[in-house]
């Protein structure tokens, strides 16, 4: 790209194919490979950044004022950013809004993220659209120096997220409760004091705002790992269990949460629900397969239509796998697709409280548009429990 300063670079942006895009650097010093890809939401770039759907891959923010906002710990959807990185097209101004606590370049700082401004967003947004999500290296240098021989074969070496398991990594060590609900003015997060329901998650990835959805319909809710036994699940006597969302391939996933899945619904007949990640290993256990997409859906303004109620809704996405339509068993229907490109966006089974979406109806796009779903999930519960 042509620098309009007569500064200096000193980030650059190294694609496999060899295109480099010149920029300035903010946030941590260094050199990281990763998938690249883009989203197109006008806000929650710090959620964006904290969502462990997008561990391995670095972020093209298509709209220019990110940073704008600043930073505040209560909108984290984890405790760090997952994202390896972040592209921009201005350089980050200082913050102007009163929750601000810190500025986004020394929150990347701290927590040893990459970031690159001064980029031609739109130009970058084309090249993924048009060859799909490419392998890069970004490299933040404060002299400007790079070796741009080495920085291309970072990025043409880079393996990919196709057949790498990530949710294990992005998954919790340990079991924990989590009982607060959504954030709501001015009591801000409160607790669910009389929850009705008890709801075993099961953590690929899971995103707070998620957790905290459970609690606001009255769930009680124990967040166990990826890697967690059926038996362990069951154990808990759950009146329903959550398949959470989560980065990586599905397939790659799938090896081990598959079987869990399965001896989950084999033996018992309580209501199950996923989002994301979940959606596609409830797909995959279903007896669907997943596929990957070109540069995947990533951002807050995807049209949905629930193909039962022919409803349309304003959803969020994040993901770079779908589910394969046309490889859903007898049994197994189609309730939402995309009307972007027509891919998958949610499941059912026929005749058991078992269903998913492949969006996020947490994220509050529309603004709350898909909210129905947790409340779906609450109410397959309460009849569960009332048979």
């Amino acid at each position: 790209m042509t620098i309009s300063s007569n500064k200096k670079p000193t980030a650059c942006l190294v694609l496999s194919d060899g295109s480099i895009f010149y920029g300035y650097g903010f946030g941590a010093i260094g050199t990281t490979v990763a998938e690249l890809c883009f989203n197109t939401a006008m806000t929650g770039y710090q959620e964006i950044m904290t969502d462990p759907s997008y561990a391995g891959q670095i972020v093209t923010f298509t709209f220019p004022h990110i940073g704008n906002t600043g930073i505040t710990s209560e909108d984290d959807e984890t405790a760090d950013p997952f994202a390896a990185g972040m592209v921009v097209k201005w350089d980050p101004t200082d913050p102007s809004s009163w929750r601000a606590h810190e500025k986004i370049a020394l929150w990347l700082t701290a927590r040893g993220r990459i970031a690159i401004g001064g980029i031609d967003t739109r130009r970058l947004t084309r090249a993924i659209r048009q060859q799909g999500a490419p392998h890069v290296a970004l490299c933040h240098n404060t002299e400007g120096e790079f070796d741009l021989k080495d920085l291309l074969a970072q990025a043409q070496a880079f393996a990919g997220l196709e057949g790498l398991d990530l949710a294990k990594d992005a998954s919790c060590k340990q079991s924990y409760k989590w009982n607060e609900k959504r954030w709501t003015w001015p009591d801000g997060y409160v607790t669910e004091e009389a929850p009705k329901y008890k709801v075993v998650a099961i953590d690929y990835g899971a995103k707070r705002n998620i957790l905290r959805c459970l609690a606001s319909v009255g769930c009680d809710v124990t967040v166990l790992p990826a890697t967690a036994t059926a038996e362990e699940v069951l154990t808990h006597k759950p009146d329903g269990v959550f398949l959470s969302n989560g980065p990586g391939d599905p397939a790659a996933t799938g090896i081990y949460a598959v079987p869990i899945i399965q001896t989950i619904l084999a033996k018992s007949n309580i209501p199950v629900f996923g989002i994301c990640l979940g959606h596609q290993m409830l797909a995959l256990a279903l007896g669907a397969k997943t596929v990957k997409m070109n540069h995947g859906h990533h951002g807050a303004n995807h049209p949905v239509k629930d193909v039962e109620s022919n409803k349309v809704e304003i959803t969020s996405m994040n993901h770079g796998f779908t589910v394969d339509s046309q490889s859903l068993p007898v049994g197994v229907l189609e309730t939402h697709v995309s009307l972007f490109d027509g891919s998958n966006c949610g499941i059912r089974m026929a005749d058991r409280p078992v269903f998913s979406v492949q969006y996020h109806p947490e994220a509050s796009p529309g603004p709350q548009d898909s909210f129905y779903l947790f409340e779906k999930f609450a109410a397959e519960m309460q009849k569960s429990l009332a048979a």
